[in-house]
């Protein structure tokens, strides 16, 4: 069949989503918590349409393009301006020659095995170069860099004292350290019956079990970058193409539910426990509601106000389409005007976050 006509059927299945599209998907993880949770959680979501290797160059450009820019790849290495298709690898020397398809849980550790070899939640384009360097190591936190991408800041050295692991690790930045974490649950409940520690399995996993270092450090980026909208967005359109979701980006207080303190209490998908994808709200975790702010106007041009029902002191952080923090700003009261007249036209993220409670909203400005 033509790409041309593969491509557009792809994008249909994406946008025709119906509205309701969560309406009784998690209903038989109702009233779980622990590992009765994460078991009914891979009922749900372990059967699905596995993708051929080739296939993921395809599938890309409705899961990793970016939204103002439909042939430029979003990749979370680095911050090249890969263009779909034309800069495919192929062979490279330096960062920013071409993007590969990278297994951000390494196919060595699953010992290159299928549906995991394919499954495109936790497979991303990424640059080639970076990709080489991360090599199979685990991912964690740096104490003492190696190597630090020129384009964009992800890096690879020694692990931080007080980690839980000695060893190497790679970290990527901090805007898509959730999006890693939420990736590595994924994998973890999805394929809780199969091996992921063929290789370098005295570092995160034993069998598809996260060891307790890799739980403590990945719960934390869980709760600091709560999802976005580029994760709900990439999550409907690997819906569309693999029949199954990625439950912690619909709800990111399940992690806490399975692995963290919360696990006393029970899942409620439609009830108290439910996640706020449409303000992509992490609160739910610790159990706070982080009110909606009112953000105004939107788009805006050189000024953008931000009012909050209750007095806040929070951080506002605004991020660029490539993860990039351009402005950061603080709120003591009830609201705020944030200058955005150093911004250039585009679309961007606004963080608010308040200790460990954050939502995140999409604006766009136009100068």
């Amino acid at each position: 069949m033509n790409r041309i006509i593969v491509v557009f059927l792809i994008l249909f299945a994406w946008i025709s989503l119906p509205a309701q599209l969560l309406t009784g998907y998690y209903d038989a993880a109702d009233n779980k918590s622990g590992e009765a949770l994460r078991l009914a959680l891979h009922n749900i979501i372990n059967n699905h349409t596995s993708l051929s290797y080739s296939a993921l160059w395809t599938a890309f450009y409705t899961t990793d393009v970016l939204p103002n820019n439909p042939n430029q790849i979003w990749d979370m290495y680095s911050n090249c301006n890969f263009t779909y298709s034309n800069n495919q690898c192929g062979n490279y020397q330096n960062e920013c020659d071409c993007y590969n398809r990278e297994h951000s849980m390494p196919k060595s550790w699953f010992d290159d095995q299928y549906p995991m070899y394919t499954d495109l939640f936790h497979v991303y384009p990424t640059d080639g170069k970076v990709n080489s360097m991360r090599s199979n190591y685990p991912f964690g936190e740096v104490g003492n860099a190696t190597y630090v991408s020129a384009n964009g800041g992800s890096k690879l050295g020694s692990a931080r004292s007080g980690l839980g692991y000695s060893g190497t690790v790679f970290e990527p930045i901090d805007e898509y350290k959730g999006d890693f974490a939420r990736t590595y649950f994924y994998m973890s409940t999805c394929y809780r019956n199969k091996r992921l520690d063929y290789e370098n399995g005295s570092t995160m996993f034993n069998g598809a079990r996260l060891k307790a270092w890799a739980v403590k450090m990945l719960i934390t980026w869980n709760n600091e970058d709560p999802v976005s909208e580029k994760e709900i967005n990439r999550n409907n359109a690997v819906y569309a193409l693999q029949q199954n979701r990625n439950p912690f980006i619909d709800h990111p207080e399940l992690a806490g539910l399975i692995w963290g303190a919360d696990s006393v209490n029970k899942f409620h998908p439609n009830g108290s426990s439910g996640g706020d994808t449409s303000h992509t709200d992490s609160s739910a975790i610790v159990g706070v509601i982080l009110p909606v702010a009112t953000l105004y106007p939107n788009p805006a041009t050189t000024h953008l106000n931000v009012v909050m029902p209750i007095h806040s002191n929070a951080h506002i952080i605004i991020y660029n389409m490539m993860g990039k923090a351009v402005l950061n700003d603080k709120m003591s009261g009830y609201s705020k005007i944030i200058d955005l007249s150093e911004l250039l036209s585009g679309v961007y993220f606004l963080k608010i976050k308040e200790q460990n409670r954050a939502k995140t909203y999409k604006i766009i400005v136009i100068n």
